[in-house]
């Protein structure tokens, strides 16, 4: 648009000349445009790489301290995650110290919440992400305690998550952790089992008198909010990206089991 406006403006005041001169200075005009939007959305996602993975450490250490202490036990599973993701050392230091901040007295969940929102509630996936972390971490001990769940749900409403949502999603991704469990120790080598199509369907969150079509578009759709590229794209720190891979390669394994037993 800008070297459009220079070369009538250009030829107005000095003819063709003035014209051809005023369209180029126009195309810098808009280069210069396209590259300030460029930079600025690069700006955007490194902010919302920083406020992601802020908001995942400190909520950590207020889960850990839901019960009234931190046990050594909860310290162990954190620090298995930080060397799942294969954090380097400054961002190992960082998400110590984010732990530790969440689990004092007097750590605010709404003046945290309120920046993550601000930052990165746009984007559902990345609102979704941040709830299947917190949910996974509180699973890997086998169960998720009364006050652990009550802290997740008071997560999920404040980022813009109904109960139904909420629960939805726990059930979703307690039955893809059982899936992929399952699907490592070889169980679904053999003809899969009446249970376990009924785990599969669980982990697509859909019932087993669904369409083909409705599943297609539940599996998809599941894909497209697990997706590596898309959630880095909005803001997903890469350290981060391998639960959304996991999750996205146990979603594949469950709509392929469900798709190989509806064709027998």
């Amino acid at each position: 648009m800008g070297k459009f406006i220079g070369a009538i403006l250009g030829y107005m005041a000095g003819g063709i000349f003035g014209a051809l001169l005023g369209f180029f200075v126009g195309q810098i005009i808009d280069r210069s445009f396209k590259f300030g939007s460029f930079t600025h959305q690069i700006g955007d996602r490194q902010e919302a790489q920083d406020t992601f993975f802020t908001t995942v450490f400190t909520l950590l250490g207020y889960l850990a301290k839901a019960d009234g202490r931190v046990s050594e036990a909860e310290v162990q599973l954190t620090e298995q995650l930080m060397s799942k993701l294969g954090l380097t050392p400054e961002h190992r230091r960082a998400a110590i110290d984010l732990f530790k901040q969440g689990s004092q007295h007097n750590f605010s969940l709404t003046e945290l919440l309120a920046k993550f929102n601000h930052v990165c509630g746009r984007h559902t996936n990345l609102k979704q992400m941040l709830l299947v972390y917190l949910i996974n971490i509180a699973l890997a001990d086998g169960a998720i305690e009364a006050e652990e769940e009550a802290i997740l749900r008071q997560v999920a409403q404040h980022i813009g998550f109904s109960g139904f949502a909420f629960e939805q999603l726990l059930r979703m991704i307690n039955a893809q952790n059982q899936f992929g469990g399952q699907r490592q120790g070889g169980a679904y080598q053999q003809a899969p089992s009446a249970n376990d199509l009924d785990v599969a369907y669980a982990a697509l969150g859909v019932d087993k008198s669904i369409s083909d079509k409705d599943l297609k578009r539940a599996y998809r759709k599941l894909m497209s909010q697990y997706h590596p590229d898309k959630l880095m794209g909005q803001g997903l720190p890469a350290d981060m990206i391998q639960e959304a891979t996991e999750r996205s390669q146990e979603v594949q394994a469950a709509y392929d089991l469900i798709q190989k037993s509806r064709k027998q």
